[in-house]
């Protein structure tokens, strides 16, 4: 909080004094400028259901949020900040805090997230600093109080119809609060779970959620020269594509692909979508060296993944299936990485994740996942309900267990009440059952359910 306060401090001394000596035009500039934000209360419980773990309960209980400001334009040129916070309601019911909704030690704490200067010239726009950051392998997995936040300067472009090519470079990471749940360094099983699931494959805890890291030294704990991003994406009324590449110094290269196409016209609407993930190590391939594990960091993973619906009125439903490509018995032994896709910094695209449960990057994985979902808004009543089902059937080689079948139930229900503007209220459950087994009948589940209020300003 003390670190809350100084950086606040030196904020409006710094503003102050910009608008102290700036032309009237540039004084407007801050005048004019926009304050949003958004008011966060997270309630979470979590009852074991299995494994060494049986007997857990754990819950808690957190409201934050963020507040942000953005200058208005001048000639092009604006600013912006925002600070975010998570601060513990001491409502513990059951004993054992749940780690997910706060800091290091299951404190509160606060952070300026964003930071950062952007520039406009036609259709190109410059935007580097601190900043909410969302691509399908680097995002913000913003799934309970505070999200992934990034260092990225980034330079997007939209002069052809229908399309936008942007170059970035993301230099530094900002774990959010939902890091917190994966302990990777504390064996090689959840390393690779770790690593996979959108985390870093070094990280204890405590974890110093909210501290911007190198990019390298987050992720693996090698100091690298950061992630350089490329994409082209395409969209019009009926068909989109994107295509990504991301170049992470010494650690590995991705390709990532996606396309759908849906039909927007009659009562029945259908949609099939399609995606592919490629990854191959590059330079020293630092992922697997250092902790302990047989494998030099090589790394030569394939991903592929199917969608197909249909939305008929308020009703919507699909079906998905993915793979990953297989690792060897000699490559389960260095750890699992060689077939598995690596995602370390919050990006989670695939069409076959549960709410908790990401198996379907783990090496050797075929997932299907089934969801339908109704929206009531033809009824007048702000309300959606999902429900989905995803099974996961793992490889003995994937380093996460033994071979089995994990699988994952769950429900989304979203309400915004017509008498409060911009409140929006979420209850969520998910079961997920065999989530790991690494053995001797310890295989591991529970029953989450969460309740979420989001008032946006």
């Amino acid at each position: 909080m003390k670190k809350y306060i100084a950086l606040s401090a030196i904020t409006v001394g710094l503003l102050s004094s910009v608008s102290l000596n700036a032309a009237d035009d540039l004084e407007s500039m801050f005048k004019d400028g926009k304050v949003s934000g958004q008011i966060r209360m997270f309630y979470i419980d979590r009852e074991y259901q299995g494994g060494s773990g049986a007997d857990t309960h754990r819950d808690a209980t957190a409201i934050g949020g963020h507040l942000k400001f953005v200058t208005d334009d001048y000639k092009g040129l604006s600013l912006g900040a925002a600070f975010y916070t998570t601060n513990q309601v001491d409502l513990n019911q059951h004993g054992t805090e749940d780690p997910s909704l706060l800091g290091s030690k299951n404190e509160s704490y606060s952070v300026l997230g964003e930071a950062y200067v952007e520039y406009k010239l036609s259709n190109t726009a410059l935007k580097g600093g601190r900043l909410k950051y969302s691509s399908p392998m680097m995002g913000a997995d913003d799934a309970r109080m505070l999200p992934n936040l990034f260092e990225a300067y980034v330079i997007t472009n939209k002069d052809i119809a229908n399309t936008t090519i942007s170059i970035s470079h993301v230099t530094k990471f900002s774990q959010g609060s939902f890091g917190r749940v994966y302990q990777a360094n504390k064996n090689a099983a959840n390393a690779i779970l770790a690593s996979t699931a959108g985390y870093s494959a070094i990280n204890s805890d405590p974890v110093d959620s909210g501290k911007f890291e190198d990019m390298g030294t987050y992720s693996v704990g090698k100091s690298t020269s950061g992630v350089t991003v490329g994409s082209i994406s395409y969209k019009d009324d009926n068909f989109q594509v994107n295509l990504y590449d991301y170049y992470a110094s010494d650690i590995m290269n991705t390709i990532y692909v996606d396309a759908s196409y849906k039909i927007t016209s009659g009562d029945f609407k259908p949609f099939i979508s399609a995606q592919v993930i490629k990854q191959d190590d590059i330079g020293d391939a630092f992922i697997n060296k250092g902790k302990g594990f047989s494998g030099d960091g090589s790394i030569d993973s394939l991903f592929i993944a199917g969608k197909i619906g249909a939305k008929i009125a308020g009703f919507t439903t699909y079906i998905a299936y993915s793979e990953t490509s297989d690792n060897t018995a000699n490559e389960k032994a260095a750890g699992g990485y060689a077939n598995a896709i690596i995602s370390m910094w919050g990006g989670m695209p695939a069409y076959t994740q549960g709410m908790v449960t990401r198996h379907m990057f783990l090496a050797g994985t075929k997932a299907t996942k089934v969801v339908g979902s109704y929206s009531f808004k033809e009824q007048g009543v702000n309300l959606s309900a999902t429900a989905y089902y995803a099974s996961f059937d793992m490889d003995k080689n994937s380093g996460y267990g033994v071979a089995r079948t994990a699988y994952e139930p769950g429900f989304d229900i979203k309400y915004s009440p017509s008498a409060v503007k911009n409140l929006q209220l979420r209850f969520r459950g998910n079961f997920p059952r065999n989530f790991y087994d690494g053995g001797n009948n310890t295989d591991t589940g529970w029953n989450e359910y969460r309740l979420i209020a989001n008032y946006n300003f």
